[in-house]
């Protein structure tokens, strides 16, 4: 049974139950020197060893994916064509756009927007293979006009080599864990270096891209996947079955209701335990909401709110969308009782590649801006040097850079 708690009890929520990523970082740094200092040999022990790997090359060849996109099933085809098409679609709106603005002292200044030239996607391949993470970690990348996409998973599913072949993704290799990690950040003879790694996994893919992050840029050390809802008011079965659709991930994931109502804490409680009776993924749920999931009584909504911003959750449901004004951390939010989780994870546009554990106060989830960079472009016309002469010279000279002040004084010699 799910606990439901005063919020002055609730403090110890704050504190997230985190993976013991220094633990994993000792197991994950001969893992990451090996593939890098003996690349493909190295990589495919691993292979071998974690993955399961019998063959010779971790190369998909892409006419296994051209085969597994024609063996999809007619209805899952259609899903996919529906989620890349709201998915490209939210992307787009989501790239900075390139100006340059004329002032009226003569400076020209603005950005340019340019892509990075590779990427790597990791599509986790154990419980559930999620061929949704293949179109979230690439499509953006796709519309940000990255040129080349190299895909990582351990053990990929028909639905992953189809989706790949769907998205004309050329690069897919069969490989997981830290040892992926590796060969994408470092590069081996079969697999390129890439600027970026994005995508969720386990524990050790988490410590890698954390021990990579210097030398390849990442998306975010990720830790268990959480939903906070707020209500006062709604639906029972809606609610629960809604943190259930949170609960079923992993047994470290976790649901939280914050509610002022007691009678409906109550009631999301009791259709908790009747929806796991006949869940099919009921032993990792019951789990998580044992050890992981609460529902916290405030006497007001904005009380909740601020709680939620002290939490900063992966996703936060707002079936009052009244409340979003209060809210300033969330990964991803959902406004109303007819926008659940569920959604965002699929279909509706919006990235499910989302910060856990409080780092979404930093940040937000995966955007097709991960994969391009802001440039300033900056023409000054010889009356704007000018009027800034006096300014660049004086700072220059304060901080002893002499040569810097003397660059903009040789072009207006007495």
């Amino acid at each position: 049974m799910i606990r439901i708690l005063d919020h002055l009890a609730a403090a110890d929520l704050l504190t997230r139950r985190t993976a013991r990523l220094r633990d994993a970082e000792g197991v994950v740094a001969p893992i990451l020197k090996a593939v890098r200092t003996r690349g493909d040999a190295a990589l495919l022990e691993y292979c071998r060893g974690l993955d399961g790997f019998d063959g010779t090359s971790v190369a998909v060849a892409r006419e296994q994916c051209e085969s597994a996109l024609a063996q999809l099933a007619i209805d899952f085809l259609s899903a996919v064509e529906v989620a890349a098409r709201n998915i490209r679609e939210y992307a787009q709106a989501q790239l900075p756009e390139e100006r340059l603005i004329e002032y009226p002292d003569g400076r020209r200044l603005g950005q340019i927007v340019r892509p990075l030239d590779s990427m790597g996607a990791y599509i986790p391949g154990g419980r559930y293979p999620l061929p949704s993470t293949l179109l979230m970690t690439v499509i953006p990348a796709q519309v940000a006009g990255v040129n080349r996409i190299a895909v990582a998973c351990p053990r990929p599913s028909i639905e992953i080599l189809g989706v790949a072949a769907y998205l004309k993704a050329p690069c897919v290799f069969r490989m997981g864990g830290a040892h992926a990690i590796a060969a994408l950040a470092y590069g081996t003879e079969s697999v390129p270096k890439v600027d970026r790694i994005v995508g969720p996994g386990n524990i050790y893919v988490a410590a890698a891209k954390k021990m990579i992050a210097g030398e390849t840029a990442i998306d975010f050390v990720a830790g268990p996947t959480e939903i906070v809802i707020i209500a006062g008011e709604g639906n029972p079965d809606h609610i629960a079955a809604d943190m259930l659709a949170q609960a079923e991930h992993d047994v470290d994931a976790s649901a939280i209701l914050l509610t002022s109502s007691r009678s409906l804490a109550e009631a999301v409680a009791a259709a908790i335990e009747r929806q796991l009776a006949s869940l099919p993924t009921a032993s990792v749920a019951r789990e998580a909401i044992a050890r992981n999931g609460s529902i916290v009584l405030f006497e007001r909504l904005d009380e909740a709110a601020e709680f939620a911003n002290r939490l900063a959750p992966e996703h936060l449901a707002l079936h009052d969308p009244a409340l979003l004004p209060a809210i300033r951390h969330a990964g991803s939010i959902f406004l109303g009782p007819s926008s659940p989780e569920a959604a965002g994870d699929y279909a509706s546009g919006p990235n499910h590649v989302l910060p856990t554990s409080g780092a979404a106060r930093l940040r937000g989830g995966l955007s097709a801006a991960d994969f391009v960079k802001l440039i300033s472009v900056q023409e000054l016309s010889e009356y704007a040097l000018a009027r800034l002469a006096p300014s660049i010279t004086a700072l220059a000279r304060a901080e002893g850079l002499e040569a810097h002040a003397r660059s903009v004084e040789v072009r207006f010699p007495h």
